[in-house]
């Protein structure tokens, strides 16, 4: 699966890595992923998503039942 949040949409995304010299030389930024059970209580069932630590601060503050209801008019199986 690729490193990517399945609320947010988050992925990697490329810079630069600065020596003390100041030369420059690619890399990429790795977004904070975490694979997480929710229990979605509307269902009676676990749920298993691929979140990053921002995700999970939204599931808190709006709910999970809201944000699989947004996921699944996506078009995302849950």
């Amino acid at each position: 699966m690729a490193r990517v949040c399945q609320v947010t949409g988050k992925r990697p995304v490329s810079g630069h890595k600065v020596s003390f010299s100041n030369k420059k030389s690619k890399r990429r930024f790795l977004p904070n992923l975490q694979v997480k059970r929710f229990f979605l209580v509307e269902e009676d069932r676990w749920v298993t998503l691929k979140v990053s630590a921002d995700a999970i601060r939204t599931i808190n503050k709006n709910g999970l039942f809201t944000v699989v209801k947004q996921l699944r008019a996506e078009g995302q199986k849950i």
